[in-house]
């Protein structure tokens, strides 16, 4: 059937025309709400949202803008309604200032709301660079207005015409929220995306940087991963607020806590937010280890690591098709 012909039977009530009539688009609006939102859960949520009122409106669809545009529309104002009732979702180097390695380690700050990665399988590699967790990150910081005209807009390619009627705006005030949120975004992102970093260091260069990092963290070597950390290296473990910066410091903490010899550790490269990352198992001495993060790594332009950002939730690992336990025999 052609899409047409799709249209037609969804109007007139046929479920699984809807269904066949969205499916290419679900991957792509799930990402797009996932940079609204920060949060692959809420993003759920919102596209949960958003395909249900699709469907309760596609007799009134009537073909004045793409389908695409149409759905778009629909996911956008499903993100902004989710906003207004969500706390904004932050890490925790925005939280507040680094902490002492030697230091108490406060409990986890489970009524913060932090960024989660994103499962990049099936992202087109032009939309990579958009689910990097900086990218993420700074549009989190803007207002919900400016965070959708610049999402719609640049990273989406929709004419900012198109963009005032989906938010009900005039052209001049997406104009204005254009130019807002491009320099407050511009001053949270880095000079660099991590796609422009991982292509210039080679996937040689990565893939052998990410064998040696597993090797070092299974076999607790911290002096090898200290020294594969750039010298104001950053690691991150939301839910808990507390972070450091400072290859010693990072290192100091790694030593009194996960890779002290109580732990034992395999870690499983997969990629999240369209950078390396490692789904981490741990085991204080049974044979199964259990699922305890999914640890992102970002590269410095020399080759190093800048930061690791270790996501201490284990409701994140289906999303990733990820196994609920791992032999570690």
């Amino acid at each position: 059937m052609s899409s047409n012909d799709l249209i037609a039977a969804a109007r007139r009530g046929d479920e699984a025309a809807f269904e066949r009539l969205i499916d290419p688009y679900r991957r792509e609006l799930l990402a797009h709400c996932y940079r609204m939102l920060g949060s692959i859960h809420d993003a759920e949520d919102a596209l949960q949202e958003a395909l249900l009122r699709a469907w309760r409106g596609i007799a009134r669809f009537e073909g004045r803008s793409s389908l695409r545009s149409w759905l778009y529309r629909i996911a956008t104002n499903s993100s902004l309604r989710l906003i207004e009732r969500r706390p904004a979702r932050v890490l925790p180097i925005d939280h507040g200032p680094p902490g002492d390695p030697h230091g108490d380690i406060p409990p986890p700050l489970i009524e913060s709301t932090w960024i989660e990665p994103f499962p990049d399988e099936g992202l087109r590699y032009e939309e990579r660079e958009s689910v990097e967790l900086a990218f993420t990150a700074a549009l989190q910081h803007l207002p919900p207005l400016q965070r959708a005209a610049l999402i719609l807009t640049d990273v989406l390619g929709f004419a900012p015409g198109e963009v005032a009627e989906t938010l009900e705006q005039s052209p001049a005030s997406i104009y204005s929220a254009l130019q807002r949120a491009r320099k407050a975004a511009d001053e949270k992102m880095p000079d660099q995306s991590q796609q422009q970093t991982l292509r210039t260091l080679g996937d040689h260069h990565v893939r052998e940087t990410v064998d040696r990092f597993v090797a070092a963290w299974e076999s607790a070597d911290v002096d090898a991963i200290r020294q594969m950390l750039v010298e104001d290296a950053v690691l991150a473990m939301p839910p808990w607020a507390l972070w450091f910066r400072g290859r010693e410091d990072v290192a100091a903490f790694l030593a009194r806590r996960p890779l002290s010899p109580e732990y034992l550790w395999r870690m499983l490269p997969i990629s999240a937010s369209a950078q390396p990352a490692l789904a981490g198992y741990l085991t204080r001495g049974a044979p199964t280890g259990e699922p305890a993060d999914i640890l992102v790594l970002t590269f410095a332009k020399d080759g190093r690591l800048a930061e690791l950002d270790a996501f201490r939730d284990t409701k994140l690992f289906p999303h990733f098709g990820l196994p609920g336990a791992m032999d570690l025999g």
